[in-house]
């Protein structure tokens, strides 16, 4: 079977690996592999500290992959001899007001309702923790299954994984669909040449929709949210473990990393396809971190930048086969693009190569949005 992915980002590139371990023939289509939201991202492992009322079936996906991740890691790193930055140190998330510590008490009495472990903390076992944060700090969560991953360092990775296995890389922008006979058969690119195929998996982010010859509908609407991070680097140790913090209701988080890089995010805005760095939303990362741990403010200052996740209607994963017989989607992943990755993998791979499908992908289906989209 030969297979054509659109889009190099985390997700495309782990069905790339995944699919070619199955025994298809894969091409790769990207003009800048394993940039975008990707380059972007803090890594955060978080299926607990990012659960919202009523996202059980997000969750669930959310734990599966999360519990994949050590063999997933483990594999890739054999067959590529490269490091991913991978930790398993669990998460901490503090409050610093009545407001915030209520949330996250009630966020807690949720989750052991479903009976996800997480630990209490007082404000002094908070900082025993965590010796940096703020004294002002009333009290937290400890996630202890939960940990984080370099992005920068697990997409090369993923990359020289799929070029083992034979993986073909085509550093060009996808322009169309090719559909014969109401299937798509190829991929058409922009210098005009085609790219043929048996399989299409569109995997492009929030451009995933901007294809020539799909037919309307085939793709449920994803849309650009912008976030931006700023990179530090600390000399000596700083934070042990990533960190979140709620200060006044607004949420700041900072992953650390082995080589003594820091990373403070993400702001979330809906700008379209803007990735202008903002002064003010720098502000805002550097104010909320400093509330945090004040002495964020004398780590050396290294990077920083924008990216834009992809966001569905219900801010959901979209993943599976689209109407449109030949084509698969995988995009949607919005925050949670990184700690998907294997299981995404394994639904996208499996779905493309006829083989079973893991039940957790069922509520993520593109046809649910399918009565919008023609509305």
């Amino acid at each position: 079977m030969e297979i054509v992915i659109i889009g190099a980002g985390v997700i495309g590139l782990a069905t790339a690996w995944r699919a070619a371990a199955g025994g298809a023939g894969v091409t790769l289509v990207d003009p800048e592999p394993a940039s975008g939201a990707s380059a972007v991202a803090a890594g955060m492992l978080t299926p607990v500290s990012e659960l919202t009322y009523g996202e059980e079936p997000l969750l669930r996906l959310g734990l599966a992959s999360r519990d994949r991740y050590g063999a997933f890691v483990a594999e890739l790193e054999e067959l590529t001899g490269l490091e991913t930055g991978y930790r398993t140190d669990g998460i901490i998330e503090v409050a610093f007001d009545a407001d915030d510590l209520k949330y996250l008490d009630d966020l807690r009495r949720f989750q052991e309702s479903l009976g996800i472990p997480v630990e209490a903390l007082t404000g002094r076992e908070c900082r025993r923790l965590e010796p940096m944060l703020a004294p002002g700090v009333r009290g937290g969560l400890l996630a202890p299954e939960d940990g984080s991953i370099d992005p920068r360092r697990l997409t090369p990775a993923l990359l020289a994984a799929g070029e083992k296995l034979g993986v073909r890389l085509v550093r060009r922008r996808a322009a169309g669909i090719v559909v014969e006979r109401d299937t798509a058969v190829g991929v058409r690119l922009d210098d005009g040449t085609t790219v043929g195929a048996d399989r299409i998996l569109l995997a492009a982010g929030p451009w995933s929709g901007d294809l020539d010859g799909l037919p309307p509908g085939t793709v449920p609407p994803v849309r650009p949210v912008k976030g931006q991070v700023i990179r530090l680097r600390a000399r000596t140790p700083f934070i042990g473990r990533s960190t979140r913090g709620m200060v006044k209701g607004s949420s700041v988080y900072l992953v650390p990393r082995l080589d003594g890089e820091i990373v403070v995010g993400a702001t979330q805005e809906e700008l379209g396809f803007d990735t202008r760095v903002t002064a003010g939303g720098l502000w805002e990362l550097l104010r909320d971190a400093r509330e945090l741990l004040p002495g964020v403010t004398e780590l050396e200052f290294a990077e920083v930048s924008a990216g834009l996740r992809p966001g569905s209607p219900d801010n959901a994963p979209v993943m599976g086969p689209s109407a449109l017989p030949g084509l698969v989607i995988g995009t949607g992943h919005f925050r949670n693009g990184i700690l998907l990755t294997p299981v995404s993998a394994d639904i996208l791979s499996a779905t493309l190569l006829d083989d079973p499908v893991p039940d957790v992908a069922e509520p993520f289906s593109p046809g649910r949005f399918s009565s919008e989209v023609h509305s």
